[in-house]
């Protein structure tokens, strides 16, 4: 017997509905990246070149992290496998001789093949021990950075680093080098996510036993998801060494990783623009609170909390009862 009547009804506006938000997402993602490509040629000022790489490098960080968060884990030692990254493709350039493009390649795997070491112990873990358990590790890894003098330079850290290529030594192709690499890795993210395996992604984190017991390699599945995710913010971590032309360990401490869980908290968890929302509100705000210069850090956390008390699924939530609210009245008017 055939489906019909109210539930039949419900199926067929689900995807129309579903079909109506890619459509419209589509258009929106073309012109935020028509605006990320042409701004610099419309404002070339050195200062807004440095607050938009910084803004693209730590969206691969921010989207890379909502990976291992739609598994179902916060971790707090992100920015440890970023400095990983960093010191492997730095390390290969400067001992090595390697070119720094393929150092980049160097960063992303030295990041990766930690993460597939700890990452099946790790991953049998959940809620606070996991949390405290990648907070203790991005700590072990930060001391190491610390303590190994002789190889990482210790506090010191390392400068004077050659840029990516003579030709891309100016802040505008550093920018576009970051803007292309960034729109990859957020590209891969959306591709998994809004795949067969994103959906798989979603059900672990809201029934892991249940999706155990439908046939679901669950272990498998988090530590592929976790070692993906840890190579790509090794790639942010020797981009970021080349822009700065500089890195020490306290680029890589248990803060740079909270910023990441709080840029996913304040955009939105759920959502793959969640955390692209929350990179440019982290990055920018403190930017143009840097006039307060002694009440800075106040008016900061105030916004945080307002932000976070009025939308508690994050930033996201603007849009979506935006698309609502529009929804809703375009109904009305055809009634």
């Amino acid at each position: 017997m055939s489906a019909s009547g109210p539930a039949a009804a419900s199926s067929d506006m689900e995807v129309p509905s579903s079909a109506a938000r890619r459509g419209i997402l589509w258009p929106i993602a073309a012109l935020v990246l028509a605006f990320l490509i042409g701004w610099p040629l419309v404002a070339p000022n050195p200062f807004l070149f440095t607050i938009g790489t910084f803004i693209v490098l730590n969206a691969i960080g921010a989207t890379s992290l909502h990976l291992i968060i739609r598994t179902g884990h916060i971790s707090l030692g992100h920015a440890a496998f970023m400095g990983v990254g960093a010191y492997c493709c730095v390390l290969s350039v400067r001992m090595l001789g390697l070119p720094p493009l393929l150092g980049l390649a160097v960063g992303m795997a030295g990041a990766a093949l930690l993460a597939l070491l700890i990452g099946p112990v790790v991953l049998r873990l959940t809620g606070k021990y996991f949390v405290l358990v990648t907070f203790l590790l991005g700590e072990i890894i930060r001391m190491v950075f610390v303590e190994w003098i002789s190889v990482t330079g210790g506090s010191n850290g390392i400068s004077g680093l050659p840029p990516l290529h003579p030709s891309l030594a100016t802040p505008m192709a550093i920018y576009y080098v970051c803007l292309a690499a960034s729109v990859l890795c957020v590209g891969l993210c959306a591709r998994i996510l809004t795949s067969e395996v994103g959906r798989v992604i979603d059900s672990v984190r809201e029934a892991e036993r249940v999706a155990e017991c439908s046939g679901v390699p669950v272990i498998r599945l988090k530590v592929t998801i976790f070692v993906l995710a840890c190579a790509l913010v090794g790639l942010q971590g020797g981009l970021l060494a080349f822009f700065l032309r500089y890195i020490d360990p306290t680029s890589f401490s248990m803060v740079e990783s909270l910023n990441l869980v709080v840029m996913n908290v304040v955009g939105g968890m759920y959502s793959l623009v969640g955390p692209l929302i929350g990179t440019v509100f982290l990055v920018a705000l403190p930017e143009l609170l840097r006039g307060y210069v002694e009440l800075q850090h106040v008016f900061f956390g105030i916004i945080l909390i307002v932000v976070m008390a009025a939308l508690p699924g994050g930033m996201v939530e603007i849009f979506t009862k935006a698309g609502k609210l529009l929804a809703g009245r375009k109904s009305g008017g055809a009634r």
